[in-house]
C-alpha cells in the first residue's frame, strides 16, 4: 500500500511543486518547517536532509511556536507546515499567525481542501488513500508519503545549485561517508612506512624490506621513478621454483608497471581499483615519482570498505 501510494504521488505533483522549490531556490531566508504528532517527526527529517544539501533549515513543532517558539521565524524565512487532515487545532491557530507576518507557506498535506490546503501559498499535494495500518488510523502510508516529497523538493533544489559532492563533503565530514568525500590517497600513504629497493638489490635484503616496513610489499625505485614492485606473493612463488636465489635480484623476480595511483587521487577511488584488479596493495606517486603505499588495511580502518 505504502509503495502504490509513492507511486501515485507523479500523478500528484503539479505548478505548486515547481513553483514552490523556484520559491525556496531564489529566497535569502531559511526554511521553517513545522508539524505535529507524526508528521512533526517527518519534518524533522526534512530539515536535516535540506541543511545536508545546502538549504538552511530549521525545525518548529507546531505546538511550541503558539507558546513562544514563532519567534523562530524571520522576515525572510519560508515556512513548510506538514499535516495530513490540513484541520489539526495547532496548525488552525498557527496559520494566521504566519500569514500576518507575511511569510509565504508551503503546505504538505492530504487534503487540498483543508483549513491548511486553502490557506497555504503552494499545496504539495500527498493525498493517501488508506493507512497502511489495518484500522486506517495510525500515520503509515501518509508519513512514508510526506518523507518522499521532501525528499523530491530536497534533490530538486540539490540539482538547481549545482550541489556537487565536495559540496556534500563539507557537510559530513564524519563517519565514513565523509570520508569516502574527502579523505584522499595521501592521507593514508602518509602515515605508512614505505618500502623500496632498487632493481639491483639482493633478494635477502628485497625480503628484509618486505619484513621490516610490514606492507607485505615493496617498489622497486631507479631515480626516484617506479620500475616495478615485489609482493609477499612473489616471493613464495620465486621460492617454489628455484633452490638457490643467492644471486637473483629484486629486477628478476618483480612485476613490471604495477598499478599505481597519486597521492591526490581520492581514498574511494583506490578501492575501486584494488577491487577491479584484486590487490591488496597500491603504489602511490607524486608528480611521477614514489611516494609510498596505501593498504587495503588502511581502507578498511578508516571504514571506506
Amino acid at each position: 500500500m505504502e509503495s502504490d501510494a509513492i507511486l501515485n504521488l507523479v500523478n500528484l505533483v503539479d505548478d505548486d511543486f515547481a513553483d514552490a522549490v523556484n520559491l525556496i531556490y531564489k529566497s535569502k531566508g531559511r526554511i521553517i518547517i513545522s508539524g505535529i504528532g507524526k508528521s512533526a517527526i517527518i519534518a524533522s527529517k526534512i530539515v536535516a536532509t535540506l541543511n545536508s544539501t545546502g538549504t538552511p533549515a530549521i525545525f518548529m513543532h507546531a505546538a511550541d511556536a503558539i507558546h513562544g517558539d514563532l519567534g523562530t521565524i524571520l522576515k525572510e524565512d519560508i515556512v513548510i507546515c506538514i499535516s495530513k487532515s490540513g484541520n489539526t487545532p495547532e496548525i488552525k491557530v498557527l496559520i494566521p499567525l504566519i500569514k500576518r507576518a507575511k511569510n509565504k507557506i508551503i503546505a504538505i498535506t492530504g487534503n487540498k481542501e483543508s483549513f491548511l490546503g486553502q490557506q497555504a501559498d503552494f499545496v504539495l499535494n500527498t493525498y493517501v488513500e488508506k493507512e497502511a495500518c489495518p484500522n486506517n488510523l495510525a500515520p503509515t502510508t501518509s508519513t512514508t508519503a510526506q518523507l518522499v516529497v521532501g525528499d523530491a523538493l530536497a534533490v530538486c533544489l540539490l540539482e538547481l545549485r549545482g550541489f556537487s559532492s565536495s559540496d556534500f563533503a563539507k557537510y559530513h565530514p564524519g563517519g565514513a561517508l565523509g570520508k569516502k568525500l574527502y579523505l584522499r590517497v595521501l592521507d593514508l600513504s602518509s602515515v605508512n612506512q614505505k618500502p623500496q629497493v632498487s632493481e639491483g638489490t639482493s633478494i635477502r635484503d628485497v625480503i628484509i624490506e618486505i619484513s621490516e616496513k610490514m606492507l607485505g610489499v615493496t617498489a622497486v625505485v631507479e631515480n626516484k621513478k617506479i620500475t616495478g614492485i615485489i609482493t609477499d606473493g612473489d616471493l613464495r612463488r620465486m621460492l617454489s621454483k628455484v633452490d638457490d636465489f643467492s644471486k637473483l635480484t629484486a629486477k628478476d623476480i618483480m612485476s613490471k608497471n604495477p598499478r599505481r595511483i597519486s597521492t591526490d587521487a581520492m581514498a574511494i577511488d583506490a578501492m575501486e581499483v584494488m577491487e577491479t584488479y584484486e590487490i591488496s596493495q597500491l603504489l602511490v606517486e607524486d608528480n611521477g615519482k614514489y611516494a609510498g603505499v596505501v593498504h587495503l588495511h588502511d581502507l578498511i580502518k578508516e571504514g571506506i570498505i
